[in-house]
Order: structure tokens, then sequence, then C-alpha cells
């Protein structure tokens, strides 16, 4: 397995996301290959993908490095491994290569969200170091 930054969308990718956002989420259909042209374009935003032996993508992740007037924020999104390749370490491998990335790029700490019914993942990130932080998450649609 290897962990690879997306610099370009492609077909490939395109039809992995369509294989993959399913198996994350029902609220939102995956990316168009316009949306992920956008993402990668994004100064942001870091795509990142797992790849098997074979060289298919069976894991993505998606970290935001930002600025803001108290330091360099970053954030986890989107963080999907496919179900043929659950149990073998693909998750934690993107995790790590994101927190890397994060340092790199200045970040104190790293956000994220999980769903409380994947019990898989919130156990994954509670035994990583994350903290379940007691805040209020708001949001409104637009």
């Amino acid at each position: 397995m290897q962990i690879e930054l997306i610099s370009q969308a492609d077909d490939e990718l395109y039809a992995a996301f369509h294989r993959l956002v399913p198996q994350l989420t029902n609220n939102n259909p995956p990316p168009s290959l316009n949306d992920l042209t956008a993402l990668v374009r994004e100064p942001s935003s870091t795509l990142m993908v797992a790849r098997n032996d074979q060289g298919e993508i069976i894991g993505a992740l998606t970290l935001t490095v930002y600025r803001v007037p108290t330091g360099i924020r970053s954030i986890i999104e989107d963080v999907i491994v496919d179900n043929s390749a659950r149990g073998q370490g693909i998750g934690e491998a993107l995790v790590k290569h994101a927190i890397r990335v994060a340092r790199e790029r200045g970040a104190g700490n790293i956000t994220l969200t999980c769903n409380p019914m994947r019990e898989a993942a919130n156990r994954l990130y509670q035994r990583m170091g994350f903290k379940k932080r007691e805040t209020n998450a708001y949001q409104i649609l637009l």
C-alpha cells in the first residue's frame, strides 16, 4: 500500500470517488470531475489517496490547512476506506500521512469530526491520540 498526494484529477480518480463516496455517506453525491479538479487546485486543500499493491485507489482523505488570526489550523475531512480494504491499516496510514503534512505546513493541531455510528473509525481516531472535544458544532444550510 502507498499513500499519494493527488496533483491532477482524472477519470481514475473520478471513478474511485464514485465508488468510495457512497460507502461514506448517502447525504452527498460523489464529486464531478470538475469538483475534483477544483479540489486539487485549491491551495489550502490536499487530497491524498491510498493505493493497494495493484495500484488501485482503495482509500482517500482530504486535509485542509489554513491561516486564521490565531494561528494555522488544519482539518481532516472525508476519510474513506473501501469496504474491501477495511481493517488493513489504510485509514491509519492516511491519517498519519495527513498529520505529517499538516505539521510540515505549520499547523499545531488537527480537527476532525466523525459520525458516532462509525464505531471503527471513532476507535481508530482515539487510538491514534485524537481527543473528543466538548464543543458545540453548528451548521447552517445555504
